[in-house]
Parts: structure tokens; C-alpha cells; sequence
């Protein structure tokens, strides 16, 4: 008597208002960001679910300008630390599950990892973080994001809108600073030598 095959189980989607929050624990968030690889998936530190899209050509093009000139950085610098681009999870201490759109981490705190840790969800917060804000971004929500991250040890934080060609500059113990249409960004002692181009960031 042969064992009949069993179905697979049939994939739903499941469409949710903006206005909803769905909760998860840091083991079902787990679960779904393996399950959904190509989505942008973050858990905030009261374990609501954020789901992004894949983003448009404009700000593909110009999350690369930002992870390129970062790793030409890195490259020089290997010794520092290491760089992450944006489809890197990092579990902060706070219990958020985070993705910024570029990272970097201090080498000591980098090796003071296991190698599981190393393979999932990175468990600390960057020395540095880019979140770079899309035409679909509130500007509020990005800004309480990168609170977060300099009150869960980031050093050095930037937030670059395009549309108003403005950044925003977090360092911890002191207020946000903000630049108009700069031209280049440093990246001051916590990446010495590293000055990103905003060029292809404003066009």
C-alpha cells in the first residue's frame, strides 16, 4: 500500500493597512524574513512587523552610489572594520530587527562575535548606519529610526533625503545636525578617511 502524496501547502496573500500592526516574536520574525527573502523586513523593538518593498530605479541607483563608495572605503581600510549593505539584519539591543541601507562595524566588536552570530541576524547595533529616505518614506518614522540606532550605540548615523537634497546628522550626546544640498559627507573619526560624493545622491 503506497502512502498517498501530501499537497503542499497553498501560498495566500495576505494584504494589510498601513493603520494595522501585526506582532510577531523574534522567532516568528525569523521565520518569515527566511521565508520572504526578497522583501525588506524589519521588527520594531514592541515586535511589530515592517515589511518594504523592493525599492524603485531611483533609489537602487542611488543606494549603490552609497554602498559602492563605502566598500572602495573598506577596501583601503579592511583592518577597521566590516561593511554591510542593506539587506543585512542586525538585532539591536532595544529587540528591534533593523536593516539600514549601509553599515559599518569596528573590527573588535565584529570579531567579539561567534561565527552563528556572525551568519544570522547580527545581535548589536553598527558603529555607523545610512538610512537613505525613498519618495514612499514618512520622514518621521525614518528619524525616530535613527534615534534608535544612536540610543542603541551607533556612533555616527545619516539620513539623506533626496527630495529635499537635505541630511540629517546623528552622533550620540548631541543634537541632530543638518546640512542643505551638501556636497560631500565625512565620515569623521568613527570612519577616518572615508568622505562620501553626494553627487549621484541630488541627480
Amino acid at each position: 500500500m503506497t502512502a498517498q502524496a501530501t499537497a503542499p501547502p497553498q501560498t495566500l496573500s495576505l494584504w494589510l493597512p498601513q493603520d494595522v500592526a501585526l506582532q510577531v516574536t523574534p522567532e516568528q520574525f525569523a521565520a518569515i524574513a527566511a521565508a520572504n527573502r526578497d522583501l525588506k523586513l524589519e521588527r520594531t523593538a514592541a515586535g511589530e512587523l515592517i515589511v518594504n518593498p523592493p525599492t524603485g530605479g531611483e533609489s537602487g541607483k542611488r543606494n549603490l552610489s552609497i554602498t559602492g563608495q563605502l566598500y572602495v572605503w573598506f577596501e583601503a581600510h579592511e583592518s577597521l572594520g566590516e561593511a554591510f549593505d542593506s539587506s543585512t539584519g542586525f538585532e539591536l539591543p532595544n529587540g528591534a530587527n533593523r536593516s539600514p541601507d549601509a553599515a559599518w562595524i569596528r573590527q573588535d566588536r565584529w570579531e567579539a562575535l561567534t561565527p552563528e552570530q556572525q551568519a544570522g541576524f547580527v545581535p548589536l547595533c553598527p558603529d555607523f548606519v545610512v538610512e537613505l529616505r525613498s519618495k514612499t518614506d514618512a520622514l518621521k518614522p525614518l528619524q525616530a529610526k535613527m534615534q534608535e540606532y544612536i540610543d542603541d550605540g551607533a556612533q555616527l548615523g545619516w539620513l539623506i533625503d533626496p527630495q529635499t537634497r537635505r541630511v540629517e546628522i546623528y552622533r550620540p550626546g548631541q543634537g541632530v545636525e543638518i546640512l542643505e544640498h551638501p556636497g560631500t559627507l565625512s565620515g569623521e573619526s568613527v570612519l577616518p578617511g572615508f568622505t562620501l560624493s553626494l553627487q549621484r545622491i541630488w541627480t
